[in-house]
């Protein structure tokens, strides 16, 4: 698949790696930076989804995206594993949820630009799911610089490939390709933000580590079982 990605916060939490555990089938290692494990609350919106040299379909090609995420790695390959991706579009979510058997749910999504800020509201509406909501103001505050090797932010942001458990209770891996993200520092005035919580985890201590980027292109393969 192709799509493109606008207007992405990346807000990040240390978390004990022990804590992960019980969340995060056995066969992935958890990955950490700095003795932790770290949690991602990302809210953007998507254009341009559609099949790889194909239009779009009417109906499904924008939509905001929020997701929740860990790190992790399967020997030498990091990836992602998402306890959730919240979307403001029923058909995509049915799609995902079929094709990459990840934990996509329907929710009721906002995202406006204010300025060179993002007003973004998002409530999930899926039927049998916890209650989830994240509604906040943010954006960029400083030049754009990709992220150094070694450092933090390149080792939260630099995953090329995605994890998860197929229904037949495989392990997946789907391949993602992009140019190196294009990061700002970023701010946030979060007023509401329950998405840790609905899946079980508990954010406590320090403020997140921020960043924003305004657009990437992104290019998704369907996902193959990890032997």
């Amino acid at each position: 698949m192709a799509q493109t990605w606008h207007d992405l916060l990346f807000a990040h939490w240390p978390v004990p790696a022990s804590s992960m555990r019980a969340l995060v089938p056995h066969d992935l290692e958890i990955d950490t930076y700095a003795g932790s494990a770290w949690i991602g609350v990302v809210p953007f919106r998507m254009s341009g989804v559609r099949l790889r040299g194909l239009p779009g379909v009417p109906g499904m090609r924008a939509f905001p995206e929020l997701n929740l995420r860990t790190y992790v790695r399967v020997g030498q390959k990091p990836g992602v594993w998402f306890f959730s991706l919240d979307a403001a579009n029923a058909p995509a979510v049915a799609i995902a949820r079929a094709w990459f058997d990840l934990p996509y749910f329907r929710a009721r999504m906002r995202c406006d630009p204010r300025g060179d800020d993002v007003d973004y509201d998002s409530e999930r509406t899926h039927t049998g799911a916890r209650a989830a909501t994240w509604r906040g103001v943010f954006g960029p505050r400083g030049s754009v610089e990709l992220a150094r090797p070694g450092s933090l932010e390149h080792w939260l942001t630099e995953r090329y490939c995605l994890y998860a458990r197929s229904k037949r209770g495989r392990l997946t891996r789907g391949e993602i390709h992009h140019a190196p993200w294009p990061l700002q520092p970023a701010h946030a005035e979060v007023e509401a933000d329950t998405i840790a919580a609905a899946a079980g985890i508990t954010l406590v201590g320090r403020a997140p580590s921020l960043a924003f980027a305004r657009r990437l292109d992104v290019r998704i393969w369907a996902p193959r079982r990890v032997e």
